[in-house]
């Protein structure tokens, strides 16, 4: 698999997988076939895989660290801090909580829980307005002196924070939705990421499963499915959204390629530092989004996308959750 470069040398597979739908807040039936998908992904040449302590809580961190047990030397782990998880009972207690002696008994936390003594890229999953940035880097920077973390990331944070924390320890990603329909941080983030040197890891580069096709005016969703209180995903914006999936489908019409894997090609040449994390739990989805490696759209398809007349419709979030993004 191809490789890419995030900030401070961080070289990884040019795809990264997500492994937030695993257990997250509850268990799943088909938890062997998750690790079994982990585990053929390192074979197939992808070492980049994303979790975090708040799924589960925990237990997510649990199943990573099953799945990687005997290879630790062949994967990079990224897993976050930052939400306020009581580190006895594993209590999602619901806010935001950054500070220093919560960062340090969550990374212990997650350090047993992987099986590994060190993890290799370590996010703040939501900036705490309470904390400092000074001292959520200078915390993880001291984790890097004492070799317990190798690099410092951040999570839907606002150019000022990222400027802030750059200063102290050098970001080396910023993880932050970004996609065809969710195109916000072109305006400042995306030029504060090039001036500082840091790259970019986009989740739900699929559009939470609405770039791939797969959603049409009659698609309804589970009681316990989370798209079913995103506003983009309702009604009229649903419908005049699938606008965009129309245009990506005959695009890929050209190259012989599905939505989804436009959807990642197109990621893929904004910029060399950008490296897509998408979540699959099937073997055959997760082939199919890398053969979007083999994807290369031309200056002519780059263009036609760029000067559609689409205008999303709808907001990304609920209000209460977007207002935890940007700070």
């Amino acid at each position: 698999m191809r490789t890419r470069t995030l900030g401070q040398g961080f070289d990884v597979s040019a795809l990264s997988l997500g492994a937030m739908g695993y257990g997250k807040s509850r268990e799943i039936d088909d938890r062997e076939q998750m690790i079994g998908l982990l585990r053929a992904a390192v074979e197939r040449g992808m070492d980049f895989f994303d979790t975090a302590e708040s799924y589960g809580p925990w237990t997510n961190e649990v199943m990573v660290g099953e799945a990687f047990s005997g290879m630790r030397d062949r994967v990079k782990i990224a897993t976050k801090f930052g939400w306020d998880i009581d580190q006895s009972t594993g209590e999602h207690r619901g806010g935001v909580n950054s500070r220093p002696s919560q960062i340090r008994q969550a990374l212990e936390g997650s350090l047993r829980r992987l099986g590994t003594d060190y993890i290799d890229l370590f996010y703040q999953h939501r900036v705490d307005p309470e904390v400092p940035m000074e001292d959520v880097a200078g915390t993880v920077k001291e984790l890097i002196a004492e070799g317990k973390v190798r690099h410092f990331g951040l999570s839907e944070a606002g150019a000022g924070s990222i400027r802030r924390a750059h200063a102290v320890q050098p970001v080396t990603a910023l993880q932050s939705e970004y996609s065809l329909w969710t195109r916000e941080p072109e305006t400042e983030i995306i030029p504060t990421l090039e001036e500082l040197g840091i790259g970019l890891v986009p989740f739900s580069p699929l559009g939470k499963g609405f770039l791939t096709g797969t959603i049409d005016a009659s698609s309804t969703f589970a009681a316990n499915d989370f798209r079913g209180s995103i506003p983009r995903f309702a009604g009229e914006a649903r419908d005049a959204n699938l606008a965009l999936v129309e245009l990506i489908r005959q695009i890929g019409a050209r190259h012989d390629a599905t939505p989804a894997q436009v959807a990642l090609s197109w990621l893929l040449a904004r910029k060399p530092w950008i490296v897509p994390l998408f979540g699959t739990r099937t073997l055959s989805r997760f082939e199919e989004n890398v053969g979007a490696l083999e994807v290369t759209l031309s200056d002519d398809d780059l263009a036609r996308i760029d000067s559609a007349d689409i205008t999303i419709q709808g907001a990304r979030y609920p209000d209460h959750q977007l207002r935890r993004v940007g700070l």
